[in-house]
């Protein structure tokens, strides 16, 4: 049993199997279920939804999940910035949100899932068969192994069927008429050719200025992008275990100890390997553990005995180190020295000006250190970042100038009284990716394009596209012969009538969120 562990233990699907998360966006809720902080504690809610609580250590445990899950799917650690970007904690509480407001819904719409299609959707999940067919053993070690009872996992795949159900009985309700199919047949197979004029920001520079008080106003209302950087300077030492390790020795029972309390770091391929046959490395992890531990016990002792004071020297003289100088950094270019020294950085920068900090105990060691000198962030002057903003001002006039052009430019061709000469696309088809001949790729263009007819010829927008505003109109449609809409009639259907169900999913589940009572703990930390 322990091998099928180790063979599914960096599996995706396993983990979202016995963890009962949800990894995926509101867009994809049906489609997976179906398959099946500083201020907070353990005992506090994360949010409240309608009333229900969700508590906040379900909410850390489907976020660890969730990114433990994703660092397999990159095949290395989520970093901040790849945290960031796929906004992470916000998405696993959206999802959590949306389950209990699919399950509350559900038990409105009496919706139910009985024994027998609980135990049938079981025996189909194959971490729990053997040559094919469930094996009752297999699954209860595999619940005891993941620490669960098969009353929580058997409610919580209760749970995943009863939102799978209410999703279905929303894309149950998606119908096609003949007319939807044959719009979408045209939409496709159509040709069209258009006629444009475009305006280009740059093409209109010249014709617009800006004030100093346009200059002193953008300014103010984009103080944040012109702030200098908060800047710092710190003294600091360094104690380093490896100072301390050759003074220090450990026993055979502190070696055993530590042996067992980190097991899983002495694996082979057979399993965890005996104590006698990983001695020797266990003794030297021992030691360095034991050297981090006294490391961070001896600066604090020295800290403890010089805080009234905030004399950095004189614990420096305690620890036998020297006290190390950096000159003026900020948050985003810490010194060289530092450089990988996060924690120490970001704990530095909250720190006042003149008192001890730390210890900050990192890979390197324990620091201390003291601000020397601070010079906060403040806004430019005006004359010091006039050329930047000015730049911003003319630039943003200049696309606005170029937009209005291209709405004139269409209410002209609208009352008929356009006589530049337009330029023309030729013909070409609807194209998903919404690509246009001698224009550019804009989806939303390609949207409106496709729909234009010789009743209403002209767009009601202007498009940006690659920088240049596009004022479009209709020059000619070649309709698509009939025919082919019959043979082509039920590929459509099944093209567009999965994509009209997650369209209506999502539309129900809008409104479930939209008057949903939804109270988020201002304790917590979702960006």
């Amino acid at each position: 049993m322990l091998g099928i562990m180790r063979k599914y233990k960096q599996s995706v699907v396993i983990k979202i199997v016995f963890s009962i998360i949800v990894l995926s966006f509101v867009g994809t809720i049906f489609l997976i279920w179906g398959k099946g902080e500083e201020g907070l504690d353990s005992s506090g809610y994360a949010v409240k939804v309608n009333g229900e609580k969700i508590p906040y250590d379900e909410y850390l445990k489907n976020y660890e999940q969730a990114k433990s899950s994703i660092q397999q799917i990159y095949g290395q650690p989520v970093t901040p910035e790849l945290e960031k970007l796929l906004n992470l904690r916000k998405s696993t509480l959206d999802n959590m949100i949306s389950r209990v407001l699919i399950r509350q819904e559900a038990k409105k719409m009496g919706i139910k899932v009985s024994n027998d299609e609980l135990v049938a959707a079981i025996d189909k999940m194959p971490y729990f068969q053997k040559d094919g067919v469930f094996d009752k053993n297999i699954y209860q070690q595999l619940l005891k192994t993941n620490h669960l009872t098969p009353s929580a996992f058997e409610n919580g795949i209760r749970e995943d069927l009863m939102i799978s159900k209410a999703g279905k009985s929303v894309a149950d309700k998606v119908t096609l008429t003949d007319q939807d199919l044959l719009l979408y047949f045209r939409k496709t197979n159509d040709k069209i050719d258009l006629q444009y004029v475009s305006y280009s920001p740059a093409e209109v520079r010249s014709s617009v200025t800006a004030t100093d008080q346009e200059l002193t106003s953008y300014l103010q209302q984009h103080e944040k992008e012109f702030k200098t950087r908060e800047e710092i300077k710190l003294d600091y030492i360094l104690l380093s275990p490896a100072k301390l390790l050759p003074t220090l020795t450990v026993n055979d029972a502190e070696i055993q100890e530590y042996y067992q309390k980190n097991i899983d770091r002495y694996q082979g391929n057979g399993g965890i390997l005996p104590f006698a046959q990983v001695k020797d490395q266990a003794k030297s992890d021992a030691l360095t553990f034991k050297a981090a531990k006294q490391s961070y016990e001896t600066v604090a002792i020295a800290l403890n005995k010089n805080l009234e004071k905030n004399d950095l020297a004189a614990t420096a003289r305690m620890l036998d180190v020297p006290v190390n100088e950096t000159g003026l950094f900020t948050l985003q270019t810490p010194p060289a020295a530092l450089a990988g020294e996060s924690d120490l950085i970001q704990k530095a920068f909250a720190t006042k000006q003149g008192e001890l900090g730390g210890p900050v105990e990192t890979a390197k060691g324990v620091y201390l250190f003291k601000v020397t000198a601070r010079n906060p962030s403040v806004v430019s002057p005006l004359a010091k970042v006039r050329t930047e903003v000015e730049k911003r001002v003319l630039d943003q006039k200049s696309f606005e100038l170029a937009r209005k052009k291209a709405e004139e430019a269409l209410q002209k061709m609208r009352n008929g009284q356009f006589s530049a000469a337009l330029q023309t696309t030729g013909s070409f088809s609807y194209a998903s990716e919404g690509k246009i001949p001698q224009i550019g790729t804009s989806k939303e263009a390609m949207e409106a394009a496709i729909q234009l007819t010789t009743a209403a010829p002209v767009a009601a927008v202007p498009f940006n596209i690659n920088g240049r505003w596009y004022a479009i109109r209709l020059k000619q449609r070649i309709e698509a012969d009939n025919a082919g809409f019959l043979t082509e009639k039920e590929k459509i259907r099944a093209t567009l009538l999965p994509k009209k169900q997650q369209e209506a999913q999502e539309a129900w589940l809008k409104g479930l969120r939209d008057k949903a009572k939804i109270v988020i703990n201002p304790a917590l930390k979702t960006d």
